[in-house]
């Protein structure tokens, strides 16, 4: 066991995150953007309106679908989870300040490639033939629009080992970690309720699933937002001068401080934008399924509503999480790591509450993303096997969610990241293949705005 994992973390993890995607991801994120000519900027006002403009109106769904802010409610939740305060810390640690300069500059060109999945997935998308339900995703969009089984087929399966096995164990064990440190609740109890908990919203099927995340992650987010902010106003002096650590250590090697390992500005862009890639899925493939499922009256309206789920979950939380580190200066010991250092700066800004208020909210964040990363899993299921095997899915995600609850594997983690770049592959190689029908979308749905209409004449089977 010790040689598999040696093995992946030297050489596989290192190769594919260190160098091939970190960089093929970014450098995807720019082609995509100028192709489309920067839709996060031109666009982005447009993009805030069609998700906030229907907030106190009822945003509409037809049978079988989701509304467009229920789907992209669905991406938040997966993408808004641990790596969201583990990771950040992470970062930071490992690259100093300047890492969040460029996770930002992740974000932003991981908006053109999220825009250009989202398009294609609700393109490609159709019914089950059981349910009536929308299903979508990467592989449907490598499979009808690139022309290749092979290359859907690899990548669903490295989606349902990778986020729907791999990835929930992951999940569960962070809320295990973080309740049995701030309640002393056992390992094997917090892995049943979740998994029960869990499986009771699966059983559901989409509409379940659409109502929890409409529900619970708009509150989720707002929450820590607020405690972010507040640690803010109270450590406000410290404000400016964390700014000044992000932009000045983006372009100068940083010496080691506290925690902080000494980094050089190659190590700044490779954590930070790995980070910023990892924790909004951009380009990863995972996110399209929900997308694919929101009812809206031309695809490009979700591609739209996807850029606004990369600013919420890196510029606003990730970025939250960074400043609330710098301020309160919990990087400072070298004794914490990961999510540690994150629980510190609570407790330093809170007391003892403080800590309590950061597991209840990494308890939502992971919970949260093992539903979404349930549901991504369950639409590449059902493209494998069809509706049959949805309940032998529910069944093992379940167990694999107690089963990582009871113990922290190095191993498993290891295998979360090499599946995750596995993924990643099929999915840039059909983005790119697909990129000039998008652009003849995207021309489409400026033309309907000029004559005043929005409509697209979808072909759903």
């Amino acid at each position: 066991m010790d040689t598999i994992y040696n093995f992946l973390a030297d050489y596989v993890n290192v190769l594919l995150w260190d160098y091939f995607l970190t960089y093929g991801l970014l450098f995807a994120g720019l082609y995509f953007s100028i192709r489309f000519g920067f839709p996060q900027v031109t666009r982005m006002w447009e993009a805030f309106k069609q998700v906030f403009g229907k907030l106190f109106k009822k945003d509409a769904s037809q049978e079988g679908s989701m509304s467009s802010f229920q789907a992209l409610a669905t991406a938040i939740a997966a993408q808004v989870g641990t790596g969201n305060v583990a990771g950040v810390a992470t970062a930071i640690l490992g690259g100093g300040p300047g890492a969040i300069f460029w996770m930002w500059v992740s974000a932003f060109l991981g908006m053109g490639t999220i825009f250009n999945e989202a398009i294609l997935a609700q393109v490609y998308r159709m019914r089950d033939r059981n349910k009536g339900d929308l299903v979508g995703g990467p592989a449907f969009y490598l499979s009808k629009g690139v022309g290749s089984n092979a290359l859907a087929k690899f990548f669903s399966v490295s989606l349902i080992v990778a986020l729907g096995f791999i990835g929930n164990m992951v999940q569960s064990n962070s809320i295990a970690s973080a309740l049995t440190t701030a309640f002393a609740i056992p390992e094997w109890v917090t892995g049943l309720l979740v998994a029960v908990a869990a499986i009771l919203i699966f059983a559901g099927g989409m509409k379940r699933i659409a109502s929890f995340a409409e529900f619970v992650v708009p509150i989720m987010a707002l929450v820590y937002i607020v405690a972010s902010l507040v640690i803010l106003f109270l450590f406000r002096d410290n404000v400016v001068p964390a700014f000044k650590m992000i932009f000045v250590g983006a372009f100068t090697p940083q010496a080691a401080i506290g925690g902080i390992a000494g980094a050089s500005v190659r190590a700044a862009v490779q954590k930070g934008v790995a980070r910023g890639l990892f924790s909004n899925e951009a380009g990863m493939g995972s996110t399209p399924h929900a997308h694919a499922v929101a009812h809206v009256d031309h695809p490009v309206q979700q591609g739209l509503a996807a850029m606004v789920g990369v600013f919420i979950d890196t510029v606003i939380v990730c970025s939250a999480t960074a400043l609330i580190i710098l301020v309160t200066e919990s990087y400072l010991d070298p004794a914490l790591k990961g999510a540690q250092v994150t629980q510190a700066a609570f407790s330093i800004a809170f007391g003892g509450g403080g800590s309590v208020l950061l597991a209840i909210c990494l308890t939502f964040f992971a919970f949260t993303t093992i539903i979404g990363w349930y549901y991504f899993g369950e639409s590449n299921i059902k493209y494998l096997f069809g509706t049959k095997g949805v309940l032998p899915y529910q069944i093992l995600v379940a167990i694999f969610i107690f089963l990582g609850a009871l113990q922290e594997v190095d191993i498993v983690w290891m295998l979360a990241d090499t599946f995750n770049a596995l993924m990643v592959i099929p999915n840039l190689f059909g983005l790119f293949y697909l990129s000039n029908q998008v652009k003849g979308i995207l021309e489409d749905y400026d033309r309907c705005k000029l004559e005043g209409r929005i409509f697209y004449d979808y072909d759903v089977k």
